[in-house]
């Protein structure tokens, strides 16, 4: 099968550790660390402040900056203030930075060690930037001194590259089926239905409510319509037969009058006595003679006597088949056979409707067609790969693109689930690849890249590379 792949990047959560020990200025900074988290970046770090020192006429200003060439993001600063600044500064309610967003400290307050965290709006630019400490030393009357700049790390990221895989064309017609059970009742002896007999308009609602389910959808034309009725065993196999007869032709006639269906799509057939739920609901039972009844169900006698031997050894129990059981063996059961018709890429937008209305008409073909020309980063383009991997649970392609939809918008948790499921083809294992790195996992990256790349896939070569970067 020849796989059609997609290169397609994307940021993702990550968390970044700049150094474990930085010291400059009199101030030594302790394990810091750059978060970025959907919409936030964050900078966590401890700061020592024991061999720091400022004169009484000063005020020093640091702010954490994240900047390129063009754009700077500033986290809230910390202000440390001489004594005389100090209290200038609390006579004219004014502080260092430009906005609130300043934490001051009169220097002889400053305590020994501060913890730091604090957030800016994530912005796409920011991969790449370097963070620095700003420090601005501010004079009499608020004047600024000197700026200084003191460099901590570039914020560089994994960006893995997700390999989505085309979906292998296929010219097969898309047959589907709708089936159910209906438990129409009868007077004793009777075929004939009374709609408003016992529950009857309800159960008849269900094998009308799947047919129209069908017959109005304009991308569906049925091939044919099953029905089989079936009788449970308390009177006479005789009578049996011709009441499971006579009460499928019944609902035959039911159908037919209510549909201009041509009658040769409509097919039936019956079973006399339901034997087999039977014993499935004796086995699964806790009658007193469970087994007893099971060896005399499995008997290779005649159904008259095997009920009649049932119904006079262990009546008791036989009461409670009667009862509890006998009323869900007299059922109809439906099935109705469909084809849908293909979609091209003309009808996209038709399609990624049918993806949250009727997803069961899509071939994987054309829910890849749907996710086309779409945002990646979009909800719309996670949910048709989602939906694609709920309607081909066993397919290794639907399973991997689940996976790389998963992995974009952040959700590993979703993205392992599809990837167990993918299989072992180079894509999956390359996937897995991609999962363990976003985890933090680079040893077992590492390895299943190596895999996928002794298999053929020359993108683990790449992502190998870009890993150790």
């Amino acid at each position: 099968m020849k796989r059609l792949i997609t290169l397609m990047a994307a940021f993702v959560a990550a968390s970044y550790l700049c150094s474990a020990q930085t010291s400059f200025d009199g101030i030594t900074l302790n394990d810091v660390e750059l978060n970025r988290n959907e919409n936030l970046m964050s900078v966590n770090m401890d700061v020592d402040f024991t061999e720091f020192d400022v004169s009484t006429n000063k005020a020093v200003l640091y702010t954490p900056v994240l900047t390129t060439r063009q754009d700077t993001a500033s986290f809230p600063s910390v202000g440390i203030y001489g004594r005389n600044r100090y209290y200038y500064y609390v006579r004219n309610d004014r502080q260092l930075a430009d906005s609130t967003a300043e934490t001051s400290f009169n220097e002889k307050d400053l305590p020994d060690y501060l913890p730091y965290f604090a957030s800016v709006p994530y912005v796409k630019w920011m991969p790449g930037a370097e963070l620095q400490m700003e420090k601005k030393t501010f004079g009499c009357c608020g004047k600024l001194i000197s700026t200084e700049y003191f460099p901590l790390c570039s914020y560089r990221v994994y960006v893995p590259s997700f390999l989505y895989m085309a979906a292998p064309r296929s010219n097969a017609p898309k047959f589907r089926s709708l089936e159910g059970n209906a438990f129409v009742d009868y007077p004793v002896s009777e075929t004939v239905i009374y709609p408003d007999y016992h529950d009857n308009r309800r159960e008849l609602a269900k094998i009308v409510s799947q047919i129209d389910s069908v017959r109005l959808d304009a991308d569906v034309s049925i091939k044919s319509i099953f029905i089989k009725g079936y009788a449970s065993p308390e009177s006479p196999y005789d009578n049996n037969t011709r009441l499971a007869r006579g009460r499928t032709e019944a609902i035959r006639e039911y159908v037919c009058n209510l549909y201009d269906i041509p009658a040769s799509l409509i097919h039936t057939d019956y079973e006399p006595e339901n034997w087999e739920e039977l014993r499935i609901w004796v086995e699964a039972s806790s009658l007193p003679h469970r087994r007893q009844i099971l060896e005399l169900i499995d008997r290779d006698e005649e159904p008259d006597r095997k009920e009649w031997l049932i119904k006079s050894r262990y009546k008791d129990d036989y009461a409670k088949m009667l009862s509890q059981c006998y009323p869900f063996l007299r059922r109809t059961y439906y099935r109705i056979d469909y084809e849908v018709r293909s979609f091209g890429e003309t009808d996209a937008e038709h399609i990624r409707a049918l993806v949250t209305t009727r997803p069961q008409n899509l071939s994987l073909e054309e829910f890849h067609l749907a996710a086309k020309g779409l945002d990646p980063q979009s909800e719309l383009y996670a949910e048709i790969f989602d939906v694609a991997a709920k309607m081909y649970p066993e397919d290794p392609v639907a399973n991997i693109n689940a996976a790389n939809a998963a992995m974009q918008r952040g959700d590993l948790k979703s993205a392992a689930k599809y990837i167990n499921r993918a299989g072992n083809i180079p894509e999956a294992i390359y996937a897995r690849g991609v999962l363990s790195a976003l985890e933090g996992d680079a040893d077992s990256a590492r390895s299943f890249l190596k895999t996928a790349s002794a298999l053929g896939l020359a993108q683990a070569d790449e992502e190998l590379a870009k890993l150790e970067k």
